[in-house]
């Protein structure tokens, strides 16, 4: 490894697991000193099978958002990166989507990620600037399919978020960006999707396959990085070119 983030202080949200644990176990590798966070308890087992510190909280909350920056800052001094990763993604057509379930979905995926950014915010101006990367997702900026209307728009809204932030904190020598994933093989994605749903979203990818969360990784990394210090207000989609077909895959030539 190169040392890329060599002596940073970095917030991973969302980091138990799947992309946010890859994320975190990257950031270890290139140097930097990271704390995550996240709900579920395995999170502390996460933490330490990785070298990082870890702060058990709901960024759904104002105050969850405010203890996981606090913690950070607290335990390394001060924080240079933030990487807001939490998200949740159940299955509802719109017409069953209820109030609670709608509040529930951007509660998690879209206000968290304002307030972890707000949180953020102070620390960064007093480090003389930083770096936000947020999880967004090719559904809802790109594309999208039944059963996820509460879900993209959490998502097409975490890409609005993102430009305004980008405008309005450029001058505090900070910028904000963020990553859309395809369809990336996580434990929630065999969990909750299963391998028929699996098969043939592979077959939809133009690569041939789905990402690893690794993949996504390395994106974050890019954009934590000094590599990316005059990228800001913009998104990375990593989807093995699965948003490029028009009308799903088609065979070369085409018959």
């Amino acid at each position: 490894m190169t040392g890329r983030l060599q002596g940073k202080r970095a917030l991973i949200v969302g980091a138990a697991r799947g992309i946010g644990r890859a994320i975190a176990e990257r950031f270890v590798e290139e140097g930097a000193r990271v704390t995550i966070s996240d709900v579920s308890a395995a999170g502390a087992a996460t933490a330490e099978a990785i070298g990082a510190d870890f702060v058990a909280a709901d960024i759904a909350t104002p105050e969850g958002a405010e203890a996981a920056v606090a913690a950070a800052v607290a335990t390394h001094g001060g924080l240079d990166i933030l990487v807001q990763n939490a998200g949740i993604y159940p299955w509802t057509l719109i017409e069953d989507i209820s109030p609670a379930e709608w509040d529930a979905v951007l509660g998690v995926n879209l206000r968290g990620t304002f307030m972890t950014a707000k949180a953020a915010l102070g620390p960064m101006r007093a480090a003389g600037g930083g770096r936000m990367v947020f999880t967004s997702s090719i559904t809802g900026p790109r594309v999208t399919s039944p059963g996820h209307g509460h879900y993209s728009a959490s998502k097409a809204g975490i890409v609005g978020f993102v430009r305004s932030a980008a405008l309005e904190w450029a001058r505090d020598g900070i910028t904000v960006n963020a990553i859309e994933p395809g369809n990336i093989l996580t434990e929630g994605m065999k969990e909750d999707r299963g391998e028929a749903f699996i098969r043939e979203m592979s077959a939809s990818v133009p690569l041939g396959r789905l990402g690893t969360p690794r993949e996504i990784a390395h994106a974050a990394l890019f954009l934590a990085s000094e590599e990316a210090a005059y990228i800001t207000g913009t998104t990375i989609v990593v989807d093995g070119g699965q948003i490029l077909p028009e009308g799903g895959m088609i065979e070369m030539p085409p018959r």
